[in-house]
């Protein structure tokens, strides 16, 4: 090839050269965009199933009627907060007590023959979302099953646990009626007519375990309940495997514990006391 062509050729090669790393360079711009937006949705949908994720945990916890916890995570939260309680006696100085609440609304199905179904199921639904706002953010509120509740303290003792159960009684009795027929007059002293049941068992003294201590509060419910209800009383002495060294032989009384008072039933006459730090 002659000296001029050569130089020719060249110059088309030189010339050709930014045009081709040009259309690289915008070919890798391009290509860099379309997967910045499919990571873009790649992490949009991975926000997305997070949410359908806590969603349905939520939904597979929560009671549909009353809106409060289930009793499958009733189940779990207890086996935790007795763990907690075995891991912390085992590690710290001091006991961490943890008290269980049973409660029974008495008179719901006077309210249903009352009033229908529908109806007091919505007062049902209120009276629990009122009651789980008497108790700590720590505390756990579901529904044990038709108008029973179950109510988790922990770190409570017997004396603490005796004032939640003051307040929810007074609750209960001054539960007003809500929800109205139209062309109902309304009367804002009108009351729901229901009370509270309430028993109480205590980790260790009433029960190692959670079946053992559900059976205690359960015990201390069907008293509370022959009494008439509108009162609490803690776990009677039943079950050997249940009672602990300090479990009392007087029917219907809780021996003391070092340096502590005797804690005796009785029924809820007063309002609620000031929630503060609980013994």
């Amino acid at each position: 090839m002659s000296t001029p062509l050569l130089l020719q050729a060249l110059a088309v090669l030189g010339a050709a050269a930014p045009v081709a790393a040009g259309v690289t360079v915008l070919r890798r711009r391009r290509a860099g965009a379309g997967q910045g937006g499919r990571e873009a949705e790649l992490l949009a949908k991975i926000a997305e199933l997070a949410a359908e994720r806590d969603e349905l945990r939520r939904t597979a916890s929560c009671d549909p009627l009353t809106g409060v916890w289930n009793y499958r995570h009733l189940q779990l939260t207890l086996d935790q907060e007795i763990e907690r309680a075995r891991r912390a006696e085992a590690t710290a100085a001091e006991p961490r007590p943890l008290s269980v609440l049973m409660v029974e609304l008495v008179g719901f199905d006077g309210l249903v023959a009352e009033h229908g179904r529908s109806r007091a199921n919505g007062m049902l639904r209120d009276l629990a979302q009122r009651l789980a706002v008497e108790i700590r953010s720590c505390d756990t509120l579901g529904r044990y099953g038709g108008e029973e509740f179950l109510v988790l303290l922990p770190d409570t003792a017997p004396e603490g646990a005796a004032q939640v159960a003051e307040r929810l009684c007074w609750s209960v009795r001054r539960h007003r009626l809500t929800d109205r027929h139209p062309g109902e007059p309304a009367d804002p002293e009108a009351r729901s007519g229901l009370t509270a049941a309430i028993g109480l068992a205590v980790l260790p003294r009433d029960g190692a375990h959670a079946a053992v201590l559900l059976r205690a509060a359960d015990r201390a419910l069907a008293e509370a309940r022959a009494a008439g209800g509108d009162c609490w009383r803690p776990a009677p002495p039943g079950e050997p495997a249940s009672g602990g060294p300090g479990a009392s032989s007087v029917p219907g009384k809780v021996s003391p514990g070092p340096g502590e008072d005797s804690l005796t039933p009785h029924a809820t006459t007063v309002g609620p006391r000031p929630t503060g730090d609980r013994p």
